[in-house]
């Protein structure tokens, strides 16, 4: 399901062609992805970057489009990967009080968030004693399927895109509560056969064998 289709099937479903609901379906729609990239985390949401550490600095900016981590590491000359400890940034700076105290780095938290001048930075310690590569992988949003006219989502989740877009619209134009609950109910379902590829993404069925299914 495209872009295209997608907002059809809403103005269809909706039975609405008026103006400012259509106008709002593309907000309907980026709600419905937030929601759902909120709810699970499948393969595609990850992603990886690589960059240098500069020696004496203590901070590490994050990528514009970040989410959440899933690992980072550090690189030193020989090509050795250190993964570094996550703790809060109390911990770095009650373990390493002086930011002069410097070796290779062990630890990193999230230091800050965004702002208008920075997309948020981690701090690690001890403060690197010289320039590291470092390898982040890392959780983000994808851009939406507004923008995109085609997302992952569109093409192997369309129920739980559709579903959520719906549940958007309907809490919009102040719906009727038994025909929410069905929307609900169907965006249930869909969001519980992709939380199966969140689950199956984080196993290895030749070590953990096949997961149980609730029936």
């Amino acid at each position: 399901m495209n872009y295209t289709e997608l907002t059809a099937a809403v103005q269809n479903y909706m039975e609405d062609q008026e103006t400012s609901f259509v106008a709002y379906i593309p907000t309907f729609i980026r709600q419905a992805e937030q929601r759902i990239y909120r709810s699970v985390m499948i393969p595609e949401l990850r992603k990886n970057t690589t960059g240098t550490m500069t020696s004496g600095v203590q901070y590490l900016a994050r990528p514009s489009d970040f989410l959440a981590v899933f690992s980072l590491a550090v690189i030193d000359g020989s090509g050795n990967y250190t993964y570094l400890l996550d703790k809060d940034v109390n911990f770095i700076r009650e373990a390493y009080p002086n930011p002069t105290t410097t070796g290779l780095p062990k630890y990193y938290g999230q230091f800050d968030g965004d702002s208008t001048v920075s997309d948020g930075n981690f701090i690690v310690g001890p403060t690197p004693n010289a320039n590291y590569g470092v390898e982040l992988h890392y959780y983000y949003d994808p851009p939406s399927i507004v923008e995109t006219g085609t997302s992952w989502l569109g093409d192997n989740a369309e129920a739980a895109l559709l579903y959520g877009t719906l549940i958007e619209a309907y809490t919009y134009i102040k719906g009727e509560p038994d025909l929410m609950q069905v929307y609900s109910t169907r965006y249930q379902e869909a969001m519980q056969q992709l939380s199966g590829i969140d689950v199956r993404s984080k196993r290895d069925t030749y070590r953990d064998g096949e997961p149980r299914m609730n029936v």
